[in-house]
């Protein structure tokens, strides 16, 4: 499962190595509501090759600002502490899962 995560938690993340999958989110989002199911079954699908997380925008507010979150939902993949993709919005599985196994290749 995504595992919800603070600015402290995240740095963490960025120190192993591992690539991540971060779903900046709100529970007011209804368009985050409608991806958090694709993001859990990915979070599962892929679990000890990428970290899912999520990040409520409102709990951290500096942690979005630094990665300019202006609208949610938002998903960066990152490898390597670089952002490799950008999805802003909510997505399929099917594209979401494509942007997850690019993030591997």
């Amino acid at each position: 499962m995504a595992k919800a995560v603070n600015e402290a938690e995240f740095k963490a993340l960025l120190a192993e190595n591992t690539p991540i999958v971060i779903d900046f989110w709100a529970p007011w989002c209804g368009p985050c509501k409608q991806v958090a199911p694709v993001i859990e079954e990915l979070s599962v699908e892929f679990a000890g090759k990428i970290n899912v997380v999520k990040c409520d925008v409102d709990e951290n507010p500096d942690l979005a600002g630094e990665y300019n979150i202006r609208t949610i939902p938002t998903i960066l993949f990152i490898k390597d502490g670089e952002i490799k993709e950008k999805h802003v919005g909510s997505a399929s599985k099917d594209v979401l899962k494509a942007k997850f196994e690019a993030l591997l290749s």
